[in-house]
């Protein structure tokens, strides 16, 4: 009779001298991967059980989040450290709206200006130029202190993807990169974009606002052709900065009619911290804003609709809140 003796301790099996190794080793593996099976699948059954439990998966129980303003840092003025402070308490993909670093996006100003508020948050920042940027020859400043994440240098337009929406930075300082119409460079880069991502959510976000009831009123014709080609592949919310101010608008087409079905959602966010410009009167279609608070954007990127609220920097009382779907 051939005997095998399993010690209390939990080390290796001691085999009676009159087994043979070699007749006992194939045993030992297949019992082995038995149980590494097991206990694999009861892993396996244990996070699904959780994730029941919980009602859906993390993803789902956290969608992105992405927090906007433009029109933000300088050294003599004290708003874009308080709306900094806001940044660290939401997490988030932060987008800036341009006009980063006032007065002239110069290497040191980003340095000095923006590095020490919202530059804490570079590594979570999608920027794009304001013209500001561009008082620098080519917005070297810039394109030196964001690196690749502004994109090619002497361009400035990319995409990326957050959860189910596709996001677009263009730049709409358009005699700085060929024009904004669809047959220039930007214009042909943008519609090659959009065919390539037909996502059912679309966001893009660029310095220039096409509509605004501010210091610009009523907007800067230069980016319809770039509306345009948004509006055509259906996409649902367009961010803005340039007037510093906060203003929300129904939706609507590239001239400035209320499209509830396909039209184009715009939020102008100028409040990054600069100043403020007065609206002294909101034109067609604005349906909530403010020309004295500063603070920022947030936008939850939910599967086939979002969420939106203003949140004031601290001691400042204005906000706005809603929901919408895309198309």
């Amino acid at each position: 009779m051939r005997v095998i003796l399993f010690p209390l301790s939990g080390s290796l099996p001691i085999l009676h001298p009159s087994v043979r190794h070699r007749e006992v080793r194939p045993v030992l593996t297949k019992t082995i991967l038995l149980v590494c099976l097991v206990c694999l699948v009861s892993l396996a059954l244990v996070a699904c059980a959780r994730d029941s439990a919980e009602g859906g998966s993390k993803d789902s129980d956290h969608p992105p989040v992405v927090v906007a303003a433009g029109d933000i840092a300088g050294c003599h003025s004290r708003g874009d450290e308080a709306t900094a402070k806001l940044l660290g308490g939401i997490h988030g993909t932060i987008l800036t709206l341009g006009d980063e670093a006032y007065e002239d996006g110069s290497p040191e100003e980003f340095a000095n200006c923006y590095g020490p508020t919202w530059g804490r948050f570079k590594g979570r920042t999608k920027p794009t130029p304001g013209n500001h940027e561009y008082a620098t020859p080519n917005a070297e400043g810039y394109f030196g202190y964001f690196g690749k994440a502004a994109g090619n240098a002497g361009e400035g337009y990319y995409s990326f993807e957050l959860g189910n929406w596709h996001l677009i930075a263009l730049n709409s300082n358009c005699a700085e990169v060929g024009g904004c119409t669809r047959r220039s460079a930007q214009g042909r880069w943008l519609r090659g974009d959009l065919a390539n991502h037909p996502s059912r959510c679309t966001l893009a976000y660029f310095h220039h606002p096409l509509f605004t009831s501010g210091e610009y009123r009523p907007g800067v014709p230069e980016v319809r052709g770039l509306w345009k080609v948004l509006y055509k592949a259906g996409a649902d919310v367009v961010l803005n900065g340039h007037d510093h101010n906060y203003q929300r608008f129904a939706p609507q087409d590239p001239d400035g009619k209320a499209d509830s079905q396909r039209g184009i959602r715009e939020f102008v966010v100028g409040t990054g911290g600069r100043s403020h410009y007065a609206i002294d009167s909101p034109i067609d279609n604005v349906q909530r804003y403010d020309d004295a608070t500063y603070g920022v954007l947030k936008l939850t990127l939910l599967s086939g609709s979002y969420d939106w609220k203003f949140v004031p920097v601290a001691g400042q009382s204005f906000s706005d809140s809603g929901t919408a779907s895309c198309h």
